[in-house]
């Protein structure tokens, strides 16, 4: 295997994969593909580590790491992985999230915020990945820290899954969902207490 080989495949941007045929309702990701090597003693054996992202665009997510000889072969066990480990997050209007996040896994922080409607994706590759496999269509990223692909889509995730939607604030207390997003009544108005 030639040396150019794994650099042209390595890290980069994340490549899209939308499964053919019957499985077609999930949007893949390519997060990083990782050559390594094995020293043994008639030289080195080569691998490849691919990291995976998968998602219906629809609120589900999940992610997978895979190890194989050869390229397609890592890819195609990592998907696997992802398809097994998918969450899934609520969204509000499917467009965004519903509150502020922070996400921590190993050296990697990030802080995600709700955005407006025509904001799009503000984020870096792994975590941009993470988003568009997810369906959400407005959010503002930061990764604070590691640049690790690994630990910032591990982190990502740790912050979505811990998304609480009104809905379900609302049946733990014991509320209407208008108290807990404190809109105003029917028969008054926003400006009328400004005044």
């Amino acid at each position: 295997m030639a040396r150019g080989d794994g650099r042209e495949q390595r890290g980069g941007g994340s490549r899209d994969r939308n499964s053919e045929g019957a499985e077609n309702e999930f949007v893949e990701k390519l997060v990083s593909i990782n050559r390594v090597a094995k020293v043994v003693k008639g030289g080195r054996r080569f691998g490849f580590a691919a990291l995976v992202v998968v998602g219906d665009g629809k609120g589900r997510v999940g992610h997978g790491a895979g190890k194989a000889r050869e390229v397609p072969e890592a890819i195609r066990k990592a998907t696997e992985q992802a398809k097994r480990t998918m969450v899934r997050v609520p969204l509000r209007e499917g467009r965004t999230l519903h509150h502020d996040l922070k996400g921590h896994f190993g050296a990697g922080n990030v802080v995600m915020r709700a955005a407006p409607a025509g904001t799009g994706i503000i984020a870096g590759g792994p975590m941009r990945a993470v988003f568009e496999a997810l369906g959400v269509q407005d959010v503002v990223a930061k990764s604070i820290g590691t640049s690790n692909p690994h630990n910032m889509v591990k982190a990502t995730l740790a912050a979505l899954s811990s998304i609480v939607s009104p809905r379900v604030v609302a049946a733990r207390r014991g509320k209407k969902i208008a108290d807990i997003l404190g809109k105003p009544e029917a028969g008054t108005s926003e400006h009328e207490g400004s005044a």
